[in-house]
Parts: structure tokens; sequence; C-alpha cells
């Protein structure tokens, strides 16, 4: 048992540094995702607490940051398709004013489209899509994070973006 407390503290620590390290990078992607700091401080929440439940993944401390970033996309992705649920059983006008802390105005159509049409993509396509616009990676450095091929990112973030395009114009008309 007296064995077990500087393991513990060891966990802790490395547990504690990984949080400093990359909870920026989780918050970012998120936001992203979402448009509002209040479900991006959730995934952050959600991300670390699951990661602390599994007793801190071998994966994740050899190589945080894809496992970090496909779990905050992932879980941006359920806070998205949860708000849609409520969306259809409650006023999305209220809702939305309750929300409004995005990095749009309450009741703006176009974000709101945005995070809506995201929603519908793969997991992956979101990935790959908030990597090279939010964070600014390029084709190259995409890959080597998702341990896909440069083409394949090259080919998927092109479909996605035509994706994403027509869901827009499908939602906002023809105005893009």
């Amino acid at each position: 048992m007296i064995a077990a407390a500087p393991m513990e503290e060891t966990v802790k620590r490395e547990f504690e540094e990984l949080f400093r390290e990359h909870f920026q990078f989780v918050y970012c992607t998120a936001y992203t995702v979402t448009g509002s700091s209040q479900d991006a401080e959730d995934v952050i929440q959600t991300v670390f607490m699951k990661l602390l439940q599994q007793h801190f993944l071998l994966r994740a401390r050899d190589n945080p940051k894809p496992y970090l970033y496909r779990a905050a996309i992932n879980a941006s992705l359920n806070i998205i398709r949860s708000r849609k649920r409520l969306d259809l059983t409650s006023d999305f006008d209220r809702f939305d004013t309750l929300r409004g802390d995005g990095p749009f105005a309450p009741g703006d159509a176009a974000a709101s489209s945005l995070v809506k049409a995201m929603s519908q993509l793969n997991p992956l396509a979101v990935e790959i899509l908030v990597l090279r616009y939010e964070h600014n990676y390029s084709d190259a450095q995409i890959a080597k994070m998702l341990g896909k091929s440069r083409g394949t990112i090259a080919v998927t973030l092109y479909r996605a973006r035509k994706r994403l395009k027509r869901l827009l114009q499908t939602e906002l008309g023809d105005k893009l």
C-alpha cells in the first residue's frame, strides 16, 4: 500500500503536465467546432475526465496530441448532435439566446448553419477541416498527426469543403 502512493503521485504529476500542455489546444478545437466557449469548456472536462477514468491511457502518454484532438472532435460533435435533439424538443429561439456566447451574435444564421453543417460531416472530415483552418496545419502535418497519407488528407479536405459548401447552400440559399 505504501508503494502505491509514489505511483499515484507520478500519475497525478504526468496528468497535470499533460493538461497544462494541451488544454488550450483541446479548447480551441472544441470552440471551433461548437462555436461556444461553454461547450468548449464542457469538452475539455469530458475529454480529460475520460482520460483520467481510463487510467491515463498509454497511447495518450506516448503521443497525446492526436488522441486528445480526436477525442475533442468527437466530444464536440456529440454536443452539437445533442443540441440538435434539444432544438427539436424545445423552443429554438429561447435555447439559442441562452447559448449565445459563441464567436457569432446570437441568432446569427450563418454561424448556426455552419455548426449544423459541420455536424453532418463525418468526424475525420471535421478533424481535417479544423486542423487546417483553425490550427493552420499543412496537409503533411495533418497526415502525420492522423496517421494517414498526404493524398488521403488532400482528397478528404477537398470533399469536405465541397460537401460543407453544398450543405451551407442548402441551409442558407444561394448566397454563397
